[in-house]
């Protein structure tokens, strides 16, 4: 299948995710349609576009000259899916993380969408290769699995499924680089991907030290933000290993591995939260106590560290 160069982007879901992709590709010089299910979520999703929007101009994070009125007069609501994606040259979509909901929805846009455009889905582990079973054309969806708050995250996945053509792939791979993003190139699909997998290896970890007695979870939360925390930011764990010496990591995993927790079931500590209600910040209660406005305050302290590493990376580009 040959793409025509991409022009137009279709963004399917206002939410958390889906205003912040949409937001990514209109900064970055795109038309954007922005579709969801009603107006009140779309007015929803603008102010959250509005409000992340205002945070990259105040850190100069928006291309030269441009303003934030130029960002907006990019974006056109839909609430008629068909209408929305007829004139797309790229396909993204943020929805429900629920595998029967998405096939439904890719069915209906494969039969509004040009015969040439691309297909992607926002997924943190749903198989490419099932969603794409209803499609047609199934060699031109992949997964473009962004990270949260998608605006201020550089990498996206991306996954493709069983049919999955290459040239669907160096599409959006290049399209992804275009707009700033750190696109990492999947071989094939996995559950979890490849992110995730990392990440639940070092949660479950992480709760079997505090459910062990060995710290307490602030001295675990410490200990992983000063110290592999600092150095992933600038280097990934293998090639951190090669700098380490092979040797030394060789030597340590004859012997920790048998200590390290490899169960295959939730940890009780998570387990027990979760039955009592404490879910974390949603809740008022996880493992920390979430009282007043200290989500929104750690949530902003971490976008702001966020955004200064995007002016960083910006910087070194120039």
């Amino acid at each position: 299948m040959n793409f025509p160069a991409i022009t137009h982007i279709a963004a399917i879901g206002a939410g958390t995710m889906g205003h912040a992709t949409a937001l990514e590709f209109a900064v970055h010089g795109y038309d954007v349609n922005l579709i969801d299910l009603s107006d009140q979520a779309l007015a929803k999703g603008m102010d959250l576009i509005r409000r992340d929007l205002d945070e990259l101009y105040q850190h100069g994070l928006l291309m030269k000259e441009e303003t934030r009125d130029d960002v907006l007069e990019r974006f056109s609501l839909f609430t008629d899916l068909a209408a929305g994606v007829k004139d797309a040259d790229y396909i993204t979509e943020s929805v429900a993380e629920n595998l029967e909901v998405k096939k439904d929805l890719w069915k209906a846009v494969e039969e509004a969408a040009a015969a040439d455009a691309i297909f992607t889905t926002n997924t943190s582990g749903l198989s490419p290769t099932a969603i794409a079973d209803v499609l047609e054309k199934p060699d031109r969806f992949v997964v473009a699995h962004y990270w949260n708050p998608a605006h201020l995250m550089p990498l996206v996945e991306v996954v493709p499924g069983r049919y999955t053509s290459e040239q669907t792939v160096n599409t959006t791979v290049d399209l992804l680089t275009a707009i700033g993003k750190k696109p990492a190139r999947l071989h094939r699909e996995s559950p979890g991907f490849v992110g995730n997998r990392i990440q639940m290896a070092v949660i479950r970890e992480a709760l079997h030290i505090v459910e062990e007695g060995i710290a307490s979870v602030e001295d675990v939360d410490t200990i992983v933000t000063y110290s592999l925390g600092r150095r992933w930011n600038i280097l990934g764990p293998i090639i951190s290993a090669d700098l380490g010496g092979l040797d030394i990591f060789y030597k340590i995993s004859t012997y920790l591995p048998q200590d390290l927790d490899n169960s295959t079931e939730p940890n009780k500590l998570l387990a027990d939260k979760v039955a009592e209600g404490d879910l974390g910040s949603k809740s008022g209660q996880g493992f920390y106590r979430w009282t007043g406005q200290k989500g929104a305050e750690t949530i902003a302290r971490r976008d702001e560290e966020l955004m200064k590493a995007l002016v960083s990376d910006r910087q070194e580009e120039e």
